[in-house]
């Protein structure tokens, strides 16, 4: 149960990003980057810090490093849906479909139903070529009335889906 020292600590690690959330905005990618190493070093308990530092490393392109950054958001704050989301999307692009799909799996345990963690989980699940379960994670997440151009990318995957032979992986991106 939450109490008022957790929400006093909660709002004071979103302050300390506050800064490196507005570069990372402007895409100012290595401002955020030494912004973030600077909230870390304060607070190495922030997980709004490694959390961002991820999206910034993500947005780079340094995908190894960005996935290292999830999870320590994740160590720190185990129910932090948003880092278990990009973690598992990262390991995906980064080939590791097994691994994707087990934090999307987790996501899911910790907030069934939610729309970005089905999203995640049918990626994941088209990459390892399970067409079927894709399927009903996507159009859960269809659903939910994302975002008209993230919809319409979803219904081409799931026509990609339907195209795939059994057990064949779906590559997009």
């Amino acid at each position: 149960m939450r109490t008022d020292r957790d929400d006093a600590r909660d709002q004071a690690h979103w302050d300390a990003v506050d800064e490196a959330a507005e570069l990372l905005q402007e895409l100012h990618y290595v401002e955020a980057l030494l912004a973030l190493r600077d909230v870390i070093k304060a607070d190495p308990m922030n997980p709004y810090a490694y959390n961002h530092l991820g999206t910034a490393l993500f947005e780079t392109e340094k995908l190894e490093p960005a996935r290292d950054a999830y999870r320590a958001a994740l160590r720190v704050s185990p129910n932090f849906l948003g880092a278990r989301v990009a973690l598992s999307n990262t390991l995906r692009m980064l080939g590791d479909a097994k691994g994707a799909l087990a934090e999307a799996k987790e996501a899911l345990r910790r907030f069934p139903k939610d729309a970005d963690a089905m999203h995640a989980a049918g990626l994941a699940h088209a990459a390892l070529g399970q067409r079927q379960e894709a399927t009903r994670e996507l159009e859960g997440f269809l659903d939910a009335a994302p975002e008209a151009e993230v919809a319409i990318e979803v219904r081409q995957i799931l026509e990609m889906i339907g195209l795939a032979g059994d057990g064949e992986p779906v590559e997009f991106e």
